[in-house]
């Protein structure tokens, strides 16, 4: 028994270094550099999803404004984008999230997605075909 003790220490004080991606998450615009949004990551029947709880929005822009870029088939046409789900059935595969999709509500369109953590960050990366476009978003306060 005090042999196991010690082992016990070792292997729960590694499980609380593993860092989950379930929180709220500051994204910053990989063009500007500046903070966006804030998305709140959790999870649902065993898949990870988020949702937009804050936006922060720049001079002339609408403070709530919905996703009229979003195809009309998509029933996030035309709704706020505040409390939007735009991220969507992510799955956990090894120490990534993949085969989910993600929203940018600024154009409206869908992307394949994969989500996986470095350092501290969570790095967001959405699929277009061949192209993709990687997003590090910070967690917030």
């Amino acid at each position: 028994m005090k042999k196991l003790l010690p082992l016990l220490l070792v292997l729960s004080a590694y499980g609380l270094g593993a860092q989950s991606i379930v929180g709220k998450w500051n994204t910053i615009d990989d063009s500007s550099g500046k903070e966006r949004s804030v998305v709140e990551i959790f999870e649902r029947d065993g898949l990870v999803f988020g949702k937009v709880s804050r936006i922060f929005t720049q001079a002339g822009e609408d403070p709530d404004p919905v996703c009229d870029d979003c195809s009309k088939d998509d029933p996030r046409y035309n709704k706020k984008i505040i409390g939007m789900e735009i991220v969507q059935n992510m799955k956990k595969s090894g120490s990534e999230y993949a085969d989910g999709q993600i929203l940018d509500p600024q154009n409206g369109r869908v992307y394949n997605c994969r989500m996986w953590m470095e350092g501290n960050d969570l790095k967001v990366r959405g699929y277009w075909g061949p192209f993709y476009r990687t997003q590090t978003w910070k967690r917030a306060n």
